[in-house]
Order: structure tokens, then sequence, then C-alpha cells
């Protein structure tokens, strides 16, 4: 990292060897970034970083919540020969690539690190070996800027980010459906979230993933350069019978909001296995029936995930948590992308009175912009900015990290029967 200081510090007007700055001058510092807040017109701009996966991400925003640039280096087709994300080649390309990116994302804003407010990183939940890259570069650019930095919490930014491009109001439902997570919650404020319910095993993009390597479906032309996600959705659209292929509800006496995919996928495997005994199908070859089977598999998750967010919805109607006139579900995360689920959920929101928020596709998945506007609203709000120095060098890194406050056990003694709403329409 330090090899590329010189660089980067030409690109910003900041010196690597600048002398250590007084405490009396950092203490200045920090007072003259609190003022500013407060007494300058113009509103505050932010970088952020992420790193929690397998993207290299950048993005600044200003406290209005205009993108004023946005880079990011993609590891997609990497890990796609390897079948699956590697954490260690995962973070080998993050510190290959983290500094030129934060330097496109500052040359394309016709920007320099001066000009930045503060630094924002994701440093929870994710890999760790990728998150420590964004933390300490994040802590680094902090550092040699003299800048605030923001800590941020990977799942929350999710949840926030629909407020930079639509008006949606606290408080808020949040369906987060990704490839490492899942999960309902109440979004309270910037920083107050109820956990309503998550996911028990897998992740609903993690299983779509295997399920979509099972079915060898990158070896049909059309689909190699997709995500599992995305091939099995586009492979369901050119279904001739979508009931073919019949999967048990589930959890279907399990009165909560938690999620399960473990048994979609188990039984998915099975169902390959006999097709591929029954046909005789070559190693390198996709099922005789692949489309038919990806629709049924993408209805079974779409109805679970659904029940399992209508039950949230009258959870909150019973209790009255959220005034009528303001009752939201946003969806985010990469497996919100599924048109699919989207519409189904749209449904739901219709007859459950909710109004339907899909965060913008190209938001979903992990992205530098995000960040950024989760730290753009912890700015706003004055809440998570570090400023002192020890402070913010002590900032590390966690694998695992909950949304909020459970209230898990709290949708559970409410025992609400769930009847699914008719998804006809689809």
């Amino acid at each position: 990292m330090a090899k590329y200081a010189y660089f980067l510090s030409r690109e910003t007007s900041l010196g690597l060897y600048q002398p250590k700055p007084s405490r009396f001058l950092r203490t200045c510092s920090r007072t003259l970034n609190v003022i500013r807040k407060f007494a300058d017109d113009r509103p505050a701009i932010i970088l952020g970083i992420e790193t929690s996966c397998d993207d290299t991400g950048c993005g600044i925003v200003d406290t209005t919540g205009k993108i004023l640039s946005e880079a990011i280096n993609s590891q997609h087709l990497t890990h796609l020969k390897h079948g699956g994300i590697i954490p260690t080649i995962a973070s080998e390309m993050h510190r290959k690539h983290i500094t030129t990116v934060c330097e496109d994302a500052l040359r394309s804003a016709n920007l320099r690190l001066r000009d930045i407010d503060a630094i924002a990183a994701t440093i929870k939940p994710g890999l760790p070996l990728s998150l420590v890259v964004g933390n300490n570069f994040g802590k680094y650019l902090s550092r040699i800027g003299n800048k605030p930095y923001i800590p941020i919490h990977h799942m929350e930014a999710h949840a926030l980010t629909v407020r930079m491009v639509q008006k949606v109001d606290f408080p808020y439902l949040v369906l987060l459906v990704s490839g490492g997570h899942s999960l309902l919650a109440i979004v309270e404020n910037v920083d107050k979230f109820y956990l309503l319910g998550t996911t028990l095993d897998n992740a609903p993009g993690e299983i779509l993933d295997k399920i979509a390597r099972r079915l060898k479906l990158a070896n049909i032309p059309e689909f190699s350069h997709m995500s599992g996600g995305q091939a099995i959705e586009s492979a369901a659209s050119k279904a001739s019978d979508p009931t073919k292929f019949v999967f048990d509800p589930v959890l279907t006496r399990k009165r909560d909001c938690q999620f399960s995919f473990a048994g979609i996928a188990n039984k998915s495997f099975r169902y390959v296995d006999k097709e591929e005994q029954n046909f005789d199908v070559a190693d390198s070859t996709a099922i005789p029936d692949v489309y038919n089977f990806c629709a049924a598999l993408q209805m079974s998750l779409t109805k679970h995930v659904c029940l399992r967010t209508q039950r949230a919805m009258e959870f909150i109607n019973n209790a009255n948590l959220i005034s009528q006139e303001k009752r939201t579900l946003v969806i985010s995360g990469g497996v919100a992308c599924n048109n699919f689920l989207a519409k189904a959920l749209e449904i739901v929101c219709s007859e459950k009175g909710f109004k339907f928020v899909r965060t913008p596709p190209r938001l979903c998945n992990d992205n530098g912009v995000m960040i950024a506007w989760n730290g753009a609203e912890r700015w706003t709000a004055n809440t998570g900015v570090l400023r002192d120095r020890e402070e913010i060098e002590m900032v590390t890194v966690e694998k695992n990290a909950s949304l909020g406050e459970s209230w898990i056990e709290r949708v559970e003694d409410a025992n609400i029967k769930c009847k699914l709403v008719k998804l006809n329409s689809l």
C-alpha cells in the first residue's frame, strides 16, 4: 500500500512525509470540521470504500444524495472460474486494485483528497481478509488527509441506500436478500434497527449460486457470463411447465420471520442427481428440463421469502409499529435484483397496505456508493463519526455482526398465523 503513496499524494496534493501535526493542530482541525458541518452552506462530501466480499468499490457522494463519482473493480469472472469466491484471491485482488479504484473515483469527480470531508469504509460483516484491506486503506486516507473516519456496517448501508435516490421516511420495513445475508428489520433511524428475522442456515444468493453450479448453467453459452442467481432467473423465464418439479413449503409450522434455504438446496441437489441418472447426462451437460426446474426452484424460494415478509407486515400492522400512511417495504441486496421476486413482493405489499420500494438494481449489489451514502447519513446525524486519531486506528473488522436489536423472540411470541396471499398474477 505504501508504494502507491507518492502517486496518491500527487493526485491529492498531500505529501506522504508531512511533519506530524502537533496535538494542538490536530485538535484545531477536528474543531474546524465540526464547525464547518454547521456553518458551511455546501453539502459535506463523503468517500466510501467497499471491500466486504469480492468487489473493490469506491463511491463519492454528498449529503444531498448526489453521486459525484463511482469506481469499481469486479472480481466476478475470476471467481466464476473457481466455482466460488476464494478469500485469499479476493484479498489479494483488493490489495492490487484499491489504490487505483479510489484514485479513479477522485479523478472522475474532479476532486482531491483535501476536498473530501470524511472517509467511510465497510468494517463488518464480511470476509475478514477482504474487510481488512478496505479498513486499512480507509484509515490510511483518513490519516494522511487528516479526515474523520466513519466505520460502516454493510447491512445498514444496504438498508439505507434507497434514501439516497427516493424519499423514504423512517421508520420502514426492509428486506435484505443477498449472497451472504437474508433478513427482515424495522429501520427506526440511521443507527437504530430492530431485527425481525434472519436466515437459520444459508443465504438465498449462496444457494442459488451453488445450485447453478450443480446444474452446470455456466456451460450454456447464454448463461456463461452471469452469476448463479441471474442464470437461474433467465433460465426460469424460458420454462414451459413451471409446475413439473415440486418443492415442499418451508418452515410452515414456524410462526416467525426466520428464513431457511438449506432444504431448498438439498431438494434441488436430489432432483438434479435423479434427472442426471434417468437421462444419462454427460458431465458437462445440463439436465434436459433445466428451464422448468429453475422456474420451480425460483417459485419455491419466492414463496418462502414472501410468506416471511408478509408475517413481518402483519406483525407491524397488529402492533401499529408504523403509522398506516408510512408503511413501506424496502428491498435491497443482490437477490433483490431478481425481477420475479420483486413482482411477487409487490403483490404482497398491495394486499397488505404497504408501499413497495425497490432499491435501484445497480445499487443493490455491493458498491462504494452505498457505503459513502451511509457515511453521509451518519455525518448529517452526527453519529458514528470518529475524529480522534487513536480511536480511528483502533477500528477493527468483524466477520459476523448482527443488525440492530433482536426482536426475533418478540415476533415468535406474537404467534401470527399467516396464509400467503395469492400470487396468481406472476
